[in-house]
């Protein structure tokens, strides 16, 4: 454990063997630090907060402070952190509000860059990664191995589907469907992240039927239901189209299109 003399922790945070801790960071109280973590100088944590394994915490990040709402009171909320995680200079996440549940909650394996912003409430997958600037209005959910660009921002209570790409500076004020890229001012769908799809490991015959339901979605006119009917008979030799069967019958935002 190298923690600096210059740190300022509060005497009820726990923090786990073999945690660095740079000078000029505050840790804050009910905060909690797993083994292998790695807190740079100037970081500010708060809690209740719970952080898990090897992330690392960069200078200037504000983790785990109140959310950025005015109904807020001074609740106890929760912000909970996994494992292997990045955070660069100035990221900021807040913790959760009463009203969406009390808790913000991020995953394993991301990459949060300069300036990204995770809004109260927010729940994000694993293998994420957000591009400078990017952020997360309150009450958005991030599937896992979504990639999120430059200047990229997602209206509150959307949801962003497993694999898909967002183009920087797109704003996003829908429901973003799983494997899909999401470019330009007017914020449409520009195809399927078939490279997103290749690292992941999907077979070529899978891509190639999930463009097929990309054209079925997006360039047959049909509505949801009809969209729907389509998919479910692709389905039953593509279990990987299920997220987004899933994700059109339960939009209450609408999709991107």
């Amino acid at each position: 454990m190298i923690i600096s003399e210059h740190a300022i922790i509060h005497e009820s945070a726990k923090i786990a063997p073999g945690v660095s801790i740079g000078p000029g960071t505050v840790i804050g109280a009910d905060v909690e630090i797993g083994a292998g973590t790695w807190v740079g100088p100037h970081v500010v944590i708060q809690g209740p907060t719970v952080i898990g394994e090897y992330n690392k915490i960069f200078q200037f990040a504000s983790i785990g402070d109140a959310p950025q709402d005015i109904t807020y009171n001074d609740e106890p909320t929760r912000l909970e952190i996994g494992n292997n995680n990045i955070f660069r200079e100035f990221a900021t996440v807040s913790r959760g509000t009463v009203k969406g549940g009390g808790l913000t909650k991020i995953g394993n394996g991301n990459f949060l860059m300069a300036y990204t912003h995770v809004g109260h409430d927010s729940l994000v997958g694993n293998h994420v990664i957000m591009v400078n600037h990017a952020a997360l209005s309150g009450h958005v959910i991030v599937h896992d191995y979504v990639n999120l660009g430059a200047y990229a921002a997602v209206h509150q209570f959307c949801h962003v589907g497993a694999y898909a790409f967002i183009a920087r500076a797109t704003y996003i004020t829908k429901d973003v469907l799983p494997y899909v890229m999401i470019a330009g001012n007017d914020t449409s769908a520009c195809g399927v992240n078939t490279v997103g799809l290749r690292r992941g490991g999907f077979s070529a015959d899978t891509i190639n039927i999930v463009r097929r339901a990309y054209k079925i979605i997006f360039r047959k006119g049909l509505t949801v239901q009809e969209a729907v009917a389509e998919l479910e008979i692709l389905q039953s030799s593509c279990p990987e189209l299920l997220p987004m069967i899933d994700a059109l019958r339960k939009s209450t935002r609408g999709i991107v299109r």
